[in-house]
């Protein structure tokens, strides 16, 4: 039984959908709200520094510690499962003990970590560091879109959560450029630790969370409904007959998502390299134009995610994502040809996370938001993990070309995402007080 408190009232101007286009929404955001969205947005930015560290610096390890595609992909994919682990860990957590607290404890582990990847000495030592890595990592955009949808009023959840998943191309562009930077003034074996090292910076935004947010009142009430057994606390309510059905089409869905990006994220500074022969400062021009279309495209797919409804925005750019990949990969196109298609690539390919966290929030009830969204987004993640591998061995074992690999991996990906947003329902617009 719902309890009285969190029944939805007569929707206020503030609540409702005619609002949805208004440019100035920002101004509109009380002080909670704005630096809410401050904190969100800025530890998913350094989440994607974090992140892309790795692939950055992959050419270089190839080369000094002799990895072949196959033990870089391992490397990749076990910090993909662990963040899904973490993603679901930090879910359950946030709904228990609070999403800001716990926000903040994802924060620590994925930068303590980072940190510690710049200190190894082995592959195997690397491995171990990245794997830990990703508990953190998971965690905090789990934490993060259930604080960031919970706080925000309905006419702007979508924009503003696909605002906070834009800081991912602004956190992956600051990396690239750190990377040029120090991969041009310092030796390959010193460079590509100083990257890791880099990444305990982030614990910083620890001590602005813990002063400045707080958590949501629906959250609030919904836990003291908890405690007083008018809802249940049971994580794994998610998996009992009428949430069932929702739990498993979500997690095909952010499979299909995730396993898309990460087969072309995770291999893309390797194939600019290696496969075109671009040098780093060349790859980088590419990458900057790859990363300026994501940030677009996250923000034009929040807006779309609220104008055009949660499924059609992900079948549009799953569709746009899948056509580029294959131009881009599979296709005999020029050099010049493929610095202009970085820019719908990055777009489709990111763009389509716009409404993934406003969709997840508003399919699961209050009281299992935390455990659904980070059990469903990870699950994704982790079985999307395994794309990055996949993409290793078609490479090593089947001896095709590495653009070949990363495009069929992803094309496949992509008409996941079709055909299950197709099964799935409308949310746009839902209050989130009735959940």
């Amino acid at each position: 039984m719902k309890n009285s408190t969190l029944e939805a009232t007569a929707p206020t101007p503030g609540d409702g959908t005619a609002e949805a286009g208004d440019a100035n929404w920002l101004r509109t955001l009380n002080p909670n709200e704005k630096r809410t969205l401050a904190a969100s947005f800025s530890g998913y930015a350094v989440d994607a520094f974090d992140y892309y560290t790795l692939p950055l610096v992959t050419p270089i390890l190839l080369s000094l510690w002799g990895m072949s595609k196959t033990e870089v992909g391992l490397i990749g994919t076990a910090t993909l499962v662990a963040s899904a682990l973490g993603g679901w860990a930090a879910g359950i957590l946030a709904d228990r003990y609070g999403r800001v607290r716990i926000l903040q404890l994802t924060i620590l582990v994925f930068a303590i970590f980072t940190f510690a990847c710049g200190l190894a000495q082995t592959p195997g030592q690397l491995l171990v560091a990245r794997t830990l890595q990703g508990l953190g990592f998971g965690g905090e955009w789990a934490v993060g879109s259930v604080l960031i949808a919970e706080m925000i009023r309905p006419a702007y959840r979508g924009k503003a959560v696909g605002l906070v998943q834009s800081s991912w191309a602004v956190g992956w562009g600051a990396a690239v450029l750190v990377s040029m930077a120090l991969f041009s003034f310092l030796p390959p074996e010193v460079s590509w630790r100083v990257m890791f090292l880099l990444g305990l910076l982030p614990a910083l935004l620890i001590v602005f969370i813990r002063r400045s947010i707080s958590d949501p009142e629906i959250y609030v009430q919904t836990r003291a409904a908890v405690a007083r057994g008018e809802r249940s606390g049971n994580f794994l309510a998610i998996f009992k007959p009428g949430v069932l059905g929702t739990t498993v089409l979500a997690s095909l869905l952010f499979t299909g998502m995730q396993g898309g990006y990460y087969a072309i994220g995770v291999w893309l500074p390797t194939f600019l390299k290696n496969e075109r022969h671009l040098t780093v400062l060349g790859s980088g021009g590419y990458q900057f134009m790859f990363i300026v279309g994501a940030f677009v495209g996250y923000l034009c797919g929040a807006y779309l995610s609220d104008r055009l409804g949660r499924r059609r925005a992900f079948i549009l750019f799953a569709i746009g994502a899948g056509l580029l990949v294959y131009a881009y990969t599979l296709l005999p196109i020029t050099d010049g040809l493929m610095l202009l298609l970085g820019f719908p690539l990055g777009f489709f390919m990111s763009g389509i996370f716009s409404g993934a966290g406003a969709f997840l929030a508003e399919l699961f009830p209050n009281e299992l938001r935390g455990s659904g969204q980070g059990f469903c987004y990870n699950f994704g993640r982790g079985i999307g993990a395994t794309f990055p591998a996949l993409v290793g061995v078609l490479s090593d074992r089947m001896h095709l070309p590495l653009g070949t690999a990363i495009g069929i991996c992803a094309a496949v990906a992509y008409a996941i995402v079709v055909v299950v947003a197709l099964c799935l329902p409308e949310t746009r617009g839902r209050d989130l007080r009735q959940n």
